[in-house]
């Protein structure tokens, strides 16, 4: 049925979150690849517009505002992603150097601290480990924001 009800698009949304924190985890469980600090930022992006969506089907109703929610998450998720790439396509002498981990940042740091250093990016976070079809795992979580928030905004604003 065309258009789908605001329900279905918002449980679309809620299983296209699960399989991209699927395909993270599977990822780092089953092929060992470490994730860094802005793949972790992705990642809470990712579970926030999981979340909404989740809350958006359950409730069925405010159709507006978990819709302007989720573009929030989706954009966050976007800008950390866009960084990321960013950063993987410096040329190897402006790379910056590799910080300490995420978990003595949160620590050490407080979070304002912690939000600045990993926005920053480091050497870790420059390093391409995994591609698919040519696209690097920060493309394609770009990729999966944008059409987040391009779903928000068509539900934010049809009638």
């Amino acid at each position: 049925m065309f258009p789908p009800s605001q329900r279905q698009v918002f449980a679309f949304i809620l299983l296209v979150s699960l399989a991209s924190m699927a395909c993270a985890l599977y990822l780092q469980y089953a092929v060992h690849l470490q994730p860094c600090p802005l793949c972790i930022f992705q990642r809470v992006a990712m579970m926030s517009a999981g979340l909404i969506a989740l809350i958006a089907v359950l409730h069925d109703g405010g159709r507006r505002v978990y819709a302007l929610l989720l573009a929030l998450a989706a954009l966050a998720g976007t800008g950390v992603a866009a960084r990321h790439v960013w950063l993987q396509h410096l040329p190897a002498d402006q790379v910056p150097d590799c910080g300490p981990g995420l978990n003595y940042m949160l620590q050490v740091f407080p979070l304002h601290k912690v939000l600045s250093l990993v926005l920053r990016g480091s050497g870790e976070c420059a390093k391409i480990d995994w591609t698919f079809f040519g696209f690097s795992l920060p493309e394609l979580s770009g990729a999966t924001f944008i059409a987040i928030f391009l779903l928000a905004l068509w539900q934010m604003l049809r009638r």
